[in-house]
């Protein structure tokens, strides 16, 4: 069993299994440096909480022997209701899946995010992501003159 504290001191015991899902903590481990309890210090317990709820969930899709494994369909449709987040949770949850070196769920979350600006102008994706425009109109315009292909 493996005790992870996060940055607001909540603690939370993994099965080895789901740890190494980690790989900052599977390195960690390696290294010997994973004896009592393993501070998570730029994770909040909310997020932490999160990251293993997810770890838990793709480990068990993994253990085909286990009677109760998920199909690829049903881990799909776990995903999607997973990332249904408010954009702060989102972004914390992009940093500490970086952090922490969780490529499968880094990879979800960035698709979720390139997802949400799709098809969409840049006016709208400052809306979407409440980015403040500190061009002058004229830099604008000379962005989008030497940057056409990206506006059509």
């Amino acid at each position: 069993m493996i005790t992870l504290r996060s940055s607001d001191g909540e603690t939370f015991d993994l099965d080895e299994v789901v740890a190494v899902e980690l790989q900052t903590i599977k390195n960690m481990m390696e290294d010997g440096c994973a004896e009592s309890v393993i501070p998570v210090p730029n994770v909040e317990g909310k997020i932490l909480a999160k990251v293993i709820e997810y770890c838990k969930k793709h480990v068990k899709s993994t253990v085909k022997a286990e009677e109760h494994a998920l199909s690829d369909a049903d881990l799909k449709a776990w995903d999607s209701d997973f990332i249904k987040l408010d954009q702060a949770t989102l972004f914390d949850l992009i940093m500490a899946a970086n952090y922490l070196d969780i490529k499968s769920l880094l990879d979800l979350l960035c698709q979720t995010v390139a997802n949400m600006i799709k098809g969409k102008s840049p006016e709208e994706i400052r809306q979407i992501f409440n980015i403040k425009n500190d061009f002058t109109p004229e830099e604008e315009q000379e962005i989008r003159r030497e940057n056409q292909w990206a506006f059509q």
